[in-house]
């Protein structure tokens, strides 16, 4: 009898643990960035500026990386100067990779 119970145990805390795997989301979490647009000249489309500070490799100095992200703006309503954040998508075009989440500063 007390084998039938270890067995029982067992099993049971199983699906415990798939329980606890399927709260997770299966697809993977996407990246954000917040950065100021520079460029609203295309239809739908506005290229944000995102500023990074990293220590340099070598001397240890804080210093400033730049990086331009092509983001889908599907109603046009960023001007130059906002900030916005951004979110990674699929590809939507050959150099879309991110789409317009929220304008946080006009």
């Amino acid at each position: 009898m007390s084998e039938e119970t270890v067995i029982n145990e067992g099993t049971a805390t199983a699906p415990v643990d798939q329980a606890q795997q399927s709260d997770v989301p299966k697809r993977h979490l996407r990246k954000t960035r917040v950065g100021e647009v520079v460029s609203n000249k295309m239809d739908k489309t506005i290229v944000v500026t995102v500023v990074r500070r990293v220590p340099h490799p070598k001397f240890g100095k804080i210093v400033k990386r730049t990086k331009k992200f092509y983001a889908h703006d599907p109603e046009n309503r960023c001007e130059v100067g906002d900030l916005v954040r951004i979110q990674e998508t699929r590809p939507l075009s050959r150099l879309k990779r991110w789409q317009l989440i929220e304008v946080l500063k006009h």
